[in-house]
């Protein structure tokens, strides 16, 4: 995900995500989100013990506090709160300590439950899902992942992973594994368009205060284009349901070990025609967590939470992308990207480079996610790079010679990913 552009979203992004459902008064979901299926956490009963879920609760998933009638915690059980209007609770009780723990449920496998595999093959047998980020292509300009300088290619960020998701596949099954994409062209997942939204957004803008919204964005550069139903409908057609299109996709057809998403960054650039370059160029990953109270109090978003908490995601998530964000860094020298604020974000792990934050993939798909987040592309050195395209060796960009920036990208995931389950996997079977 861009920050920047993220940034310029947020107001929106925070009407968006906290404005339950409009189907029906009693409902208190997401957008688009659906109604969580509460029994599916029985499967769950016994296999975390009081300590574990305490410390992923506090340190990991709810950093920024939640009310105190969402999630009680006892000693042999957690209540957790299903629904405010009717007060229901889901009881999760407690494994008495680590040997009594039940299985845990779930279709992807840790690493540690891999048998050993061949010094050559260490990704061999493993599942690999490649989720470039965005659609590119006509899309671009819609996603706002989009700009150029002067007559130069245009900069697609949803073209540059697609691109990098393609080389990284290559690597990756020399390495052993079966790799599945969640996306491999500029088309999108979802059959939905924003047409299909315009009612939606409109309902939206009127909850949001805007009795009369306006249906057309008249220029790019409105500060209050935010507030049309055209911009608000695409926003819903590109975000909202493509995303949970994919995590469908990655859930129930799929089944991946491991989900990687690919992204490039970006900092503010002002007009898209017309952008700024800036010397500012670093790196960083995300991980699932970090919910803010505001998303904990919907009922989707606490039960996909609490799902998540319980298959244990989180403690592979981790560990990989550690190990991938160490692999990056040293392939790119990159800097690790600083947050301007803590308000969303949680810097979790060893490596420096890694934040929980509470994104729509990382909660949606049911298995651990490496969320990748390098280069700035709007960077004097990135914006370069990208322009000298895809070349063998090396190639002298701003006096210093470089790898292509997609190969370099592609190695350094593999890499990473290499040397985490090569070390990893069960020994001496």
């Amino acid at each position: 995900m861009l920050d920047c552009i993220v940034n310029r979203f947020v107001a929106a992004l925070i009407c968006l995500s906290v404005i339950p459902s409009l189907a029906s008064a009693a409902d208190n979901l997401g957008v688009l989100g659906s109604k969580p299926k509460w029994s599916v956490l029985a499967n769950y009963q016994d296999t975390i013990t009081h300590d574990e879920f305490a410390h992923l609760i506090n340190d990991v998933y709810c950093t920024h506090g939640f009310a105190q009638d969402l999630i009680k915690i006892d000693n042999d059980a957690a209540q957790i709160l299903t629904n405010r209007e009717s007060r229901t609770t889901f009881t999760l009780r407690f494994a008495s300590d680590p040997i009594s723990k039940a299985r845990i449920p779930r279709l992807w496998r840790p690493a540690k439950s891999l048998p050993s595999a061949k010094p050559d093959k260490p990704l061999g047998g493993l599942r690999i899902a490649l989720d470039p980020g965005h659609l590119g292509g006509k899309w671009a300009k819609m996603e706002e992942r989009w700009f150029q300088v002067g007559d130069t290619k245009p900069v697609t960020e949803g073209d540059l992973t697609l691109r990098v998701s393609r080389m990284l596949a290559s690597r990756l099954r020399k390495l052993g594994a079966t790799v599945l994409f969640v996306r491999n062209s500029t088309q999108p997942i979802t059959s939905k368009r924003p047409g299909d939204f315009k009612e939606l957004a409109r309902k939206i803008l009127i909850k949001n205060g805007l009795p009369q919204p306006r249906p057309d964005v008249l220029d790019p550069s409105d500060p209050e284009k935010q507030q049309t139903i055209r911009w608000q409908s695409e926003m819903l057609f590109y975000r909202y349901s493509e995303i949970r299109r994919r995590a469908v996709l990655v859930n129930t057809k799929l089944h991946p070990d491991l989900t990687v998403c690919l992204h490039f960054n970006a900092e503010g650039w002002g007009d898209p025609a017309n952008p700024t370059l800036i010397d500012n160029n670093h790196l960083h990953l995300l991980v699932g967590g970090s919910y803010l109270q505001d998303e904990l109090e919907l009922d989707d978003q606490r039960f996909e939470m609490i799902r998540r908490l319980l298959s244990r995601a989180y403690d592979e998530e981790l560990a990989i992308s550690d190990t991938v964000a160490t692999s990056m860094a040293k392939a790119t020298g990159l800097p690790a990207y600083q947050y301007p604020t803590t308000l969303t974000t949680t810097k979790v792990g060893s490596s420096g480079y890694v934040y929980a934050r509470n994104l729509l993939a990382p909660r949606l798909y049911r298995c651990p996610v490496v969320y990748c987040e390098p280069y700035v592309m709007n960077s004097k050195d990135g914006f370069a790079r990208i322009q000298a395209g895809d070349y063998d060796g090396t190639k002298q960009i701003n006096g210093v010679d470089q790898k292509s920036i997609f190969r370099e990208y592609a190695d350094s995931v593999a890499e990473g990913l290499a040397e985490y389950y090569r070390n990893a996997r069960r020994k001496g079977d």
